[in-house]
Order: structure tokens, then sequence, then C-alpha cells
């Protein structure tokens, strides 16, 4: 009669072997004998059984229970609330590091537009009859002509997406 009412509790509250077990502090196997009838709990589980099965001492003790399918639907639909918070969590979790990401994307652009103009171009005083400066030379030339070109669009972009993954009240 323990072992069914355990059983019958257990799947009422829509709870695995495994979490049941968990919130006991014992191992899952332990839960399968219980409710198999190959062993019983001592008086402290009982009493940890019936706090985590939420149902008084006598009642696990007493007349068989009979699965209700409200339970069961009350447990799973805390289940599924659950999962709902997890997802809900991890995608505003994903906006935030996309925003923080935009943000970096806008400060590296403005950083490195502030070098390029401190630096001034300093390859164009070079002496280009050297083999590695002129190919460095040129090298900085196509960054810097792709950079001007590439680089207030790329802002833009970022820009948006800042404004875009921006936390909303």
């Amino acid at each position: 009669m323990l072992n069914e009412n355990i059983k019958a509790l257990r799947r009422s509250k829509g709870l695995s072997q495994q979490e049941l077990a968990v919130k006991v502090n014992v191992v899952r196997q332990t839960v399968s004998k219980w409710e198999q009838g190959l062993s019983v709990p001592d008086s402290d589980l009982l009493i940890a059984l019936s706090e985590a099965l939420e149902t008084p001492v006598s009642t696990l003790l007493g007349e068989t229970v009979a699965e209700s399918e409200t339970d069961e639907i009350k447990a799973l639909s805390e289940k599924l609330e659950i999962i709902n918070l997890q997802l809900a969590r991890r995608k505003a979790m994903h906006r935030s590091a996309l925003h923080w990401l935009f943000i970096a994307v806008c400060v590296g652009i403005l950083a490195a537009a502030a070098v390029l103009a401190v630096m001034n171009s300093p390859y164009l005083g070079w002496d280009d009859c050297a083999l590695e400066t002129a190919v460095m030379g040129v090298a900085l030339h196509a960054f810097e002509w792709a950079f001007v070109r590439l680089a207030p669009f790329a802002l833009m972009a970022a820009l948006a997406g800042v404004f875009l993954t921006r936390k909303r009240a």
C-alpha cells in the first residue's frame, strides 16, 4: 500500500523518480525500490517524502491514493511555465550579449578612426626603394582606403544594432 501511494502521489505531482529522489536526498534506485515494495523508507525519509509530495504521512501510510488527472495537467503546466521562463531568460541574455557586441564594434570603429587620424598616413613619407617598406606602405594604404569607405556603413549598422537590441521597458 505504501509503495502504491508513493508511486501514485509522485505521478500526480508530475515528478520523475529522479526528481523525487533529489527532493528527498536519496538516489533514484531507492525511490524505485520503495515503489516496487522491495524496501520502505525510515521515519525521517517518510517525513521528507510527505513534505516533497505535499501530503500528510498518514495519507502515505493510509488508504490507496488514486492518481488524479488534474494534478498531472497542473504539474505539466508548471513545468511548461518553468521552461518558458528559462527560454525568456536565455533570449534576454543573448540580446544583452549582442547589444554589448554592437557597442564594442562601434567603439572599435571609432578607436580605429581616431588612430588613423592621429597617425596621418605616415607611410607616405617612407622610402619606397626598399621592397619591405613599399609592400608595407601599400598594405597600410589599402587598409586605410577600405576603412574610410566601409567604416561609415559598418558604424551605421552597429548603431542600428545597438538601438534594436536595447532593453525595452
